[in-house]
């Protein structure tokens, strides 16, 4: 039963690579599945919605015959979300640390609400991705990645990934207010853990994100003083959590 580990944005899979590391000597059964667009090609016909990177998640998921352990960042925390909310059969447990944007009561980060502005959103990732990848390594660094993965990630950064992130947060904003319309409770189906850094200020509030643990049956594990990349801040810490909600699994 692999562990299988899904990355947000503007990311690629190797901002796994220091929790990976640590998690070494409990799970040997490890695979990364990078969205489309981040990390991976982005296929032509592609739309870069939260639908579509719902349907690709689920065939990446059914074809290893058996359910997973699942675990998402960012949106792919909120990937994660998706497909356990429409086919719970395939994983066994979930992971995801942006239950709070699923809260009514959260309202979209800076960021999020400038690329879901038409102009603003591309000129701001042209100047973002434009320049060279030590110039967009520490944009990440300056936003709290850790300098070495970071510039692995910014290697990965391109136009493509450009493109899938307007898709993927206006289609969004097009589906209306965060947090309305989903059935969270839908995901108590699986044992679910909500990771809470509670320095991380793109998720939502603490109250938010507690309160989404809560209608959706996770337990929650808090990482103090650890931001939105807490699995670089602090990576033993980070696996330590993990392994500890895998030890409960039936």
């Amino acid at each position: 039963m692999p562990a299988v580990f899904v990355h947000g944005n503007p990311e690629t899979a190797a901002v796994w690579e220091p929790l990976l590391a640590e998690l070494a000597a409990v799970r040997s059964d490890v695979v990364c599945l990078s969205p489309p667009g981040f990390g991976a090609p982005l296929p032509a016909g592609f739309g870069a919605t939260h639908a579509d990177y719902r349907d690709w998640l689920v065939a990446e998921l059914t074809a290893f015959g058996e359910p997973v352990d699942l675990v998402g960042h960012d949106v792919g925390g909120g990937h994660v979300l998706n497909v356990v909310l429409s086919r719970p059969e395939l994983v066994r447990s979930w992971v995801s640390d942006v239950l709070g944007i699923y809260d009514p009561e959260y309202e979209w980060h800076e960021l999020a609400r400038r690329w879901q502005t038409p102009g603003a959103g591309e000129a701001d990732l042209a100047a973002r991705f434009g320049g060279t990848a030590e110039e967009r390594a520490a944009v990440l660094v300056e936003r709290g990645m850790g300098r070495q993965v970071a510039a692995r990630v910014a290697a990965g950064q391109d136009e493509a990934m450009g493109r899938a992130v307007l898709a993927l947060y206006r289609s969004a904003a097009e589906a209306g207010t965060p947090g309305l319309g989903f059935a969270l409770e839908r995901a108590a189906a699986r044992p679910g853990l909500a990771v809470l850094a509670t320095a991380d200020h793109v998720t939502g509030t603490e109250e938010q994100r507690r309160r989404a643990a809560a209608r959706a049956g996770a337990r929650v594990a808090v990482l103090d003083g650890l931001g939105h990349w807490w699995m670089t801040d602090d990576p033993a810490r980070g696996a330590a959590a993990l392994a500890s909600f895998w030890a409960t699994l039936p």
